[in-house]
C-alpha cells in the first residue's frame, strides 16, 4: 500500500503557520526594505559590499566588506538615518559592523 503525502507547501504558507517563523521573516523583510530605502544614498560602487543586519529597537545595523567602506557608511549615516524616519521607521542610531566574512 502506498501511503499519500501531505500537499507541498511553500515557506510562505509554513511561515504563516509557525508564529516564530512568520516574524523571522517579518523581521528579515524589513531589514531589506530598509536596505532598499537608503540604497540610493549609497555610491554605486559600495553598494554591493553592504548587508542589512538586524533591527533592535531604534538601532540598526549594517554589515560592509572592508574598513573602508565602512569609514564612508559613517560619515553618510546621520543622511540614512534622516532617510529612513522620513519613510516611517523608527531609527536613532546606524551601526557599521565589518564583516570579514569568516
Amino acid at each position: 500500500m502506498y501511503r499519500r503525502l501531505p500537499p507541498a507547501i511553500s515557506l510562505q504558507q509554513a511561515a504563516e503557520g509557525a508564529p516564530t517563523l512568520g516574524s523571522l521573516m517579518a523581521r528579515a523583510r524589513d531589514t531589506t526594505e530598509r536596505l532598499k530605502a537608503v540604497e540610493g544614498l549609497i555610491p554605486p560602487a559600495m553598494r554591493a559590499a553592504v548587508q542589512a543586519g538586524p533591527a533592535e529597537g531604534d538601532v540598526w545595523c549594517l554589515l560592509v566588506k572592508g574598513s573602508a567602506a565602512a569609514a564612508k557608511l559613517r560619515q553618510l549615516s546621520p543622511m540614512l538615518v534622516t532617510r529612513l524616519k522620513n519613510r516611517g521607521w523608527d531609527v536613532a542610531t546606524i551601526r557599521i559592523k565589518v564583516h570579514t566574512g569568516r
